[in-house]
């Protein structure tokens, strides 16, 4: 029997990839387009590469599975390829050893915009953790969730009387 520790959605969003990857690189992207509820606003600079770090303040209440309450982490960059991949991991948090878990979107050019592809890793967990029922954070319907928030965020609306 295999487990699953990773899964990924997509979504076509009408933008380009410029303008997917300007949300995703903002701090303040992340809060906007967060379909949990969990991330409460944001502190840092835009990221441009691997090492890059942010913190995001938080409220675990929203998930109502742990009562940690509100609380900050810093979110580190691990992938960062141009208008086509951005992957992070929680650098510090509440929790110690770190989670090690891993999210991260893929850009691809499409005929109507972007594909875009939001995936959630937690293979990499250290085994204090596994066995719990701590993984997923999100389930799979969040990540789709976002990626309607985010093509909400940079799609531009259709005229008036086009619908």
């Amino acid at each position: 029997m295999t487990t699953v520790e990773r899964f990924e959605v997509r979504r076509v969003v009408a933008a380009s990839p410029a303008a997917v990857f300007a949300v995703l690189t903002d701090p303040a992207g992340h809060v906007a387009i967060d379909s949990s509820g969990m991330l409460q606003s944001a502190e840092g600079r835009p990221v441009s590469q691997v090492g890059d770090e942010f913190v995001v303040h938080m409220d675990r209440e929203s998930l109502n599975d742990y009562p940690l309450g509100k609380y900050d982490v810093t979110v580190k960059i691990t992938k960062f390829e141009p208008d086509a991949l951005l992957e992070w991991t929680i650098a510090s948090g509440v929790v110690e050893p770190p989670l090690r878990h891993l999210y991260g979107y893929r850009l691809e050019p499409a005929e109507s915009g972007t594909l875009v592809i939001s995936y959630y890793d937690w293979s990499e967990i250290d085994e204090v953790y596994r066995g719990k029922g701590i993984f997923p954070v999100i389930p799979e319907a969040g990540l789709r969730a976002t990626l309607g928030i985010l093509a909400r965020t940079v799609e531009q609306p259709a005229p008036v009387g086009s619908r």
